[in-house]
């Protein structure tokens, strides 16, 4: 049998991993800016991520949520002190498009409305409707296409407004990420996140903040969302939420009330996924990660931004993004060939830097060291290059 092919695979096996650090079937150091999609928030095989699962793997992995199961509640008693939200409630799955599948379906069992407003590079899942509400066509199929789907242009407070006014009390919600990952490391300003707020006060719509990427810390705040100084309805996580473990989650305001059978899930919240969970908040609170995001990641752009090779320099915390030059458009490539650096990409022409919260300075300086190296290779040899033509 072969493996369905809808991955386009670098040419690396990895077979062991450490903190900010990976090795190939080689033997071959790589530092990881990348965390595997911003999945890796405390380290890879973290000591005490490890002894957590070890233990509950020795007691039982797996039971359904027909019975009691304590670490959920020690889990959502951790999360909201972490987060700031003790009087939210915790809904748990299994993955960041479970998550906003939930919160979307949620938010109209709560007011009854069908419309959902998401925004331009939005990038919200794969599923039923988490990807109905994402903007990239190459992903959506037909049987997903969504007539209660209304894209507007991100950051725009006028054409927000202007939705509101002409379809307010057909709208259940808006879906928003407060910075964009997939979609190049965009940040919403602080005036569009509160203008959202503003809104689904006044037509009781549901504020969504998509907290699976840009969430957990990863920001230098426990949600990007939190730099707006607004509160969300209902806040999605997954990614960082498990270090690696497959969990997601997602926090809802006090006022949307359960009832039984709304909504459920086989997998989620499970005692092995929750023990994972546990350990991340344990050691983010522990070691002090959400501080170390954001002096690491102030020292990441401060320096970046004095890379005048490179544009555009923005991002949060450990959440950065820089724009490309055609005349460098194989640094990313030659970062992972030739200096064993992992970074990601946005299309067209961005590098996404979402390395561990645990990242040091010294592994920040280690990557600025690689990326001015192959920055002077790049146009090094591109000056030759000309030097060749015009002799």
């Amino acid at each position: 049998m072969k493996l369905f092919d809808v991955y386009p695979l670098n040419n690396i096996t990895i077979t062991k991993a450490k903190g900010s650090y990976v090795w190939d079937d080689q033997g071959t150091k790589y530092l990881d800016m990348y965390g595997g999609h911003a999945v890796i928030s405390i380290g890879h095989t973290h000591p005490h991520w490890v002894l957590r699962i070890e233990e509950q793997l020795n007691k039982i992995a797996f039971y359904s949520n027909s019975v009691k199961i304590p670490v959920q509640q020690q889990l959502a008693e951790k999360l909201g002190k972490l987060s700031g939200k003790e009087d939210y409630q915790l809904f748990l799955i299994s993955s960041g498009a479970e998550a906003n599948e939930n919160a979307l379906k949620l938010a109209s069992f709560y007011n009854g409305k069908k419309k959902i407003i998401a925004f331009s590079k939005s990038f919200h899942g794969r599923t039923s409707l988490a990807v109905a509400v994402t903007d990239n066509p190459a992903i959506v199929a037909p049987v997903n296409e969504n007539e209660n789907v209304i894209f507007l242009p991100y950051n725009d407070e006028k054409a927000l407004e202007d939705c509101f006014a002409q379809r307010g009390d057909e709208i259940s919600s808006v879906i928003i990420e407060a910075i964009q990952g997939v979609g190049g490391i965009i940040p919403a300003t602080e005036n569009f996140l509160q203008k959202i707020r503003s809104l689904c006060n006044q037509y009781n719509a549901v504020y969504i903040a998509d907290s699976v990427q840009d969430g957990y810390g990863r920001s230098g705040q426990f949600f990007a969302h939190d730099y707006g100084r607004v509160s969300a309805d209902v806040y999605t996580m997954a990614k960082g939420m498990g270090n690696g473990f497959p969990i997601g989650g997602i926090l809802i305001a006090p006022h949307i009330a359960p009832k039984h059978g709304m909504l459920g899930t086989t997998f989620g919240g499970n005692q092995l996924a929750c023990a994972a969970a546990l350990a991340v908040l344990e050691v983010m609170e522990e070691e002090n990660l959400i501080e170390n995001a954001q002096k690491v990641g102030s020292y990441l752009l401060d320096r970046l931004a004095a890379i005048t090779e490179i544009k555009n320099v923005r991002g949060r915390g450990l959440m950065i993004g820089f724009d490309v030059p055609e005349e460098l458009k194989d640094l990313k490539k030659n970062l992972l060939y030739k200096q064993h650096v992992f970074t990601g990409e946005a299309k067209p022409n961005v590098i996404r830097l979402l390395p561990s919260l645990a990242l040091t300075k010294d592994q920040a300086s280690e990557f600025l060291e690689a990326l001015e190296a192959e920055i002077a290779s790049l146009t090094g040899a591109k000056k030759e290059s000309e030097r060749a033509v015009t002799v």
